[in-house]
């Protein structure tokens, strides 16, 4: 503590303690900065890999939807054929009866 009847060697030694003070807080300021930093580097790159991860997802998804799309058009077509297919059965007889008349 200074008083009117400080020494300058008290003074001194006061300074030499506010500096010290002052060299640990610059120090710990140091080395919180440096967390941050570290903190936004690792937010940042979860953000990337969110972004990248979501875009493969949508990806696959839309490849499952493209190939579930062209597996209905084949069932539709193959369906259509088979219809086609028992509608000529179906008249072969009556061809057979108009030939034969």
């Amino acid at each position: 503590m200074i008083d009117n009847t400080a020494s300058p060697a008290d003074i001194r030694g006061v300074i030499g303690d506010i500096d010290t003070a002052l060299d640990t807080i610059n120090g710990e300021r140091a080395t919180l900065g440096a967390s941050q930093s570290r903190f936004d580097a690792a937010i940042s790159n979860l953000q990337i890999s969110i972004e990248n991860q979501t875009a493969s997802r949508s990806r696959i998804i839309d490849t499952d939807f493209a190939a579930e799309t062209s597996n209905l058009s084949r069932a539709q077509i193959l369906q259509q054929a088979g219809n086609a297919m028992v509608a000529q059965a179906n008249q072969l007889p009556d061809q057979v009866m108009q030939l034969l008349r």
